[in-house]
């Protein structure tokens, strides 16, 4: 079944009245397109979870510092809703940037705490433009229910502080990371890889699983964490933006796995930037 697209507000809004007028409940997957294994497991658990399932596709200026990463990011509209098919959804809701952002539009919604730190860091503005946008996303669809990926895991934390802050009445459901066969986290940008690059993308991988063993045997992450950097950095991996050991609750730095924490990881290669964390 091929669901219905939909590219302006008073269209989708018709739909999802009726759905809760009905009592059912709605579950979105907001997504940039360029769907992969990783988005189409976020659908599934969505499909289990609600009565309906909304799949956004929108390419967001805003969360992008770069200009040349916004017009390079993959776009394959008809590819995403053919792999949809399979799912059933209920609904595509794929606005354009004018129904997004229309002449005029002056509201930010910033996060603060969270978003100072590893991609906060190196992305200005990239987090405002996350959190701007699901704002928007989540009050369009009147959706319950939200699907987000752990591999994002800082933005999954930056989503829930937002509709925690803002009472917005949705629950924000964290799901595993995918991976290829050799531990790739799957990544819409992993398509910009070359052959070659996508061959050594998976140290980085690697690279957190060492880490973490070495945590466990006692060693001290300072250490780990410069040792890993070079291997990479030897590997082809042309510039580390971070690997940090961080509190899972509230992403503060720290040195030992006392409490519940994860290892993140940013880094480029072949011009591609990276990112990928694990629970230890």
């Amino acid at each position: 079944m091929t669901a219905p697209i939909l590219r302006d507000l008073p269209s989708l809004r018709a739909v999802t009245r009726d759905w809760h007028m009905a009592g059912e409940t709605v579950g979105v997957v907001p997504t940039m397109g360029a769907l992969h294994d990783g988005h189409l497991s976020l659908v599934a658990a969505a499909k289990k979870a609600c009565d309906r399932v909304i799949v956004t596709i929108f390419v967001n200026p805003k969360q992008f510092n770069n200009p040349d990463d916004l017009k390079n990011y993959p776009r394959t509209e008809e590819d995403d809703a053919r792999k949809l098919e399979r799912f059933k959804v209920d609904a595509l809701w794929v606005p354009d940037g004018d129904q997004m952002y229309p002449d005029g539009f002056a509201t930010t919604v910033s996060v603060a705490g969270l978003t100072d730190v590893m991609d906060g860091a190196y992305r200005p503005g990239h987090f405002d433009g996350v959190a701007t946008v699901v704002t928007k996303l989540f009050t369009q669809t009147a959706a319950t229910d939200a699907f987000f990926g752990q591999k994002d895991f800082q933005q999954l934390l930056v989503v829930r502080r937002m509709a925690a802050d803002l009472d917005l009445p949705i629950t924000v459901h964290g799901c595993p990371t995918i991976r290829d066969i050799d531990g790739l986290a799957l990544s819409s940008r992993n398509l910009l890889l070359s052959d070659r690059a996508r061959t050594l993308a998976p140290r980085l991988f690697e690279e957190l699983e060492g880490i973490a063993e070495g945590l466990k045997a006692g060693h001290p992450f300072a250490t780990l964490q410069d040792q890993a950097k070079d291997r990479l950095l030897k590997t082809g991996f042309t510039e580390i933006d971070y690997i940090d050991l961080r509190a899972q609750s509230d992403l503060t730095l720290v040195t030992d796995t006392t409490q519940p924490a994860r290892l993140f990881a940013a880094a480029y290669l072949a011009g591609v930037r990276l990112i990928d964390n694990i629970a230890v």
